[in-house]
């Protein structure tokens, strides 16, 4: 029987559709059907077509016809659809996004795309809607409710700006070895033992290791990091007490910076953090001569990331500590061969944040001064 739409393709035409197949960058349905063009073209049946690409002798007969009726471009390409109109108007959909970002109802800890959905239908803002488009309208604004994120909100007062400014000006003074700026803060860590045997890593198999372990209890690290100098020194003990800060702060002292005139101490809020604690612990004197070479300058409340030993214990805990470490022994000697590693490649901190860069971006942070509250006339 005589085929009514017959393929005939010209040289160019049959070389677009091989090129096509060849580079494989279209749509799957529009490869199929310069593959049917190109076995119709040469002669083979419905049938063999069909067998051959896994699709129905209609689709062949269909891409035939189309061939005739529209040319290459019309056969390849579907026509473009009308556009469905859309589940929510702009009003509809500002109010299931500020839906998504009130809290969760009573007895739900988060919303989830079948709590929304019942929730607009509930209230008649639309007859019916899928948890898919509820879901389409949450990506294309980038709303994520199922997600919470834990932050340290400060308040940003004038306390608050006064101290950060004074780290910023610190951080941006060049080296001085008799006046060197030292970070100090310090970290708990847990020391954790397997109870079984990991299993080694093997081609196509990463290390296996059993999720039960044994608690040998916790233990503290005192870091000190003079970022100019990319110097840290790391110490383990048994806890943190003002003891413990005490003869941290005699060792800084008389022996990691014996030659300094004075070290300009940055520490956070701790209550420990106090020179008050160097005299609970020694005498007047020794208390005294300890504190007299020691400067403090505070982190604000709430602004860790100004310390840039926290910096400092972020790359220790990636690079070292995580992981379970059984024993204080081991411990110690762990971070004792990566403080070596790094304080001999003199590895350091490329801070950049200075003080108009904080002026600039937390601009709408900083405590404003209303005219009405101060009069210059009686000055």
């Amino acid at each position: 029987m005589v085929k009514k739409y017959t393929v005939n393709l010209s040289t160019e035409e049959a070389e677009k559709l091989r090129s096509l197949i060849k580079t494989g960058k279209s749509k799957a349905r529009t490869i199929t059907r310069a593959h049917i063009l190109l076995m119709a073209s040469e002669g083979e049946t419905d049938a063999t077509i069909a067998d051959r690409l896994r699709v129905s002798v209609s689709t062949v007969e269909r891409t035939r016809a189309k061939l005739i009726k529209s040319g290459i471009e019309g056969t390849l390409n579907d026509r473009p659809h009308p556009p469905k109109p859309r589940k929510l108007d702009g009003f509809k959909e500002a109010f299931l996004i500020a839906t998504a970002c009130s809290d969760p109802p009573s007895g739900r800890t988060r919303w989830t795309l079948k709590l929304l959905a019942d929730r607009i239908v509930r209230i008649e803002v639309v007859d019916s809607i899928s948890y898919e488009t509820v879901r389409s309208y949450l990506k294309k604004n980038d709303v994520k409710p199922w997600l919470k994120e834990q932050w340290c909100i400060p308040k940003v007062d004038a306390e608050y700006v006064l101290r950060m400014e004074d780290l910023l000006d610190l951080y941006g003074e060049p080296l001085d070895p008799k006046r060197p700026v030292v970070c100090f803060d310090e970290r708990p860590y847990q020391l954790l033992e397997d109870v079984r045997e990991s299993l080694p890593a093997e081609p196509e198999q990463p290390l296996r290791y059993d999720y039960e372990y044994k608690r040998n209890g916790s233990v503290n690290i005192f870091a000190f990091f003079q970022p100019l100098a990319g110097w840290r020194h790391m110490e383990v003990t048994q806890q943190r007490t003002k003891v413990d800060f005490a003869f941290q702060m005699k060792n800084l002292v008389d022996i990691y910076h014996r030659d300094a005139d004075v070290i300009r101490l940055v520490v956070d809020n701790l209550n420990t953090h106090n020179p008050a604690s160097l005299y609970e612990v020694f005498s007047p004197e020794e208390a005294r001569r300890i504190v007299q070479k020691l400067e403090f300058h505070y982190t604000p409340k709430h602004a860790s990331w100004l310390n840039q030993v926290e910096i400092e214990f972020s790359v220790l805990s990636r690079q070292c500590l995580e992981r379970r470490i059984k024993n204080v022994q081991t411990l110690s000697s762990e971070i004792a061969t990566w403080e070596q590693q790094r304080n001999d490649a003199c590895t350091s901190v490329n801070w950049r944040f200075k003080t108009n860069d904080a002026r600039r971006k937390m601009e709408r942070l900083y405590p404003t001064i209303s005219p009405s509250k101060v009069d210059l006339t009686d000055y």
